[in-house]
């Protein structure tokens, strides 16, 4: 747990450098990125993709909006869905390579190969754990 917990600072401290840095959080590079892979994607797919509720997602859109990162358009099939799309603006923010969470993440894999697969499947079955929700747990070392 001391290391979840670890790497969730770290998270936390990184995209508030990004933020300061590019003024762009993780968590809103991370949409641009998506965005910038799959043009006129919209908002509900998004969602799914980063496994959270549209409602959640909101916020990151408008704020992404605001700053001139992200356009939204309507939907010609259905005007009540928007799709998205990077501005110039966005395209450069997608673009970046260094000082980003990805960079990190990309030299630690790098150096570890080997340890990628296992990784990815000890964070898979953690993911899917907490997703069961914690009612179904067996108890804890804090139990009494």
């Amino acid at each position: 747990m001391k290391q979840l917990w670890a790497l969730d600072h770290g998270l936390q401290s990184a995209s508030k450098r990004m933020g300061a840095m590019y003024g762009i959080t993780g968590p809103q590079r991370l949409v641009v990125r998506l965005v910038g892979r799959s043009p006129g994607i919209s908002a509900g797919a998004l969602a799914q993709i980063l496994h959270v509720d549209p409602s959640t997602l909101t916020g990151v859109l408008r704020r992404l909006e605001s700053r001139g990162v992200l356009h939204r358009r309507p939907d010609p099939k259905d005007a009540r869905r928007a799709l998205l799309d990077l501005t110039p603006r966005g395209r450069q923010v997608d673009e970046l390579r260094t000082g980003t969470i990805e960079q990190a993440v990309q030299r630690v894999l790098a150096r570890m190969p080997e340890d990628v697969f296992r990784a990815e499947r000890i964070l898979a079955a953690l993911t899917s754990e907490l997703k069961l929700g914690l009612n179904g747990s067996h108890g804890t070392d804090l139990d009494g």
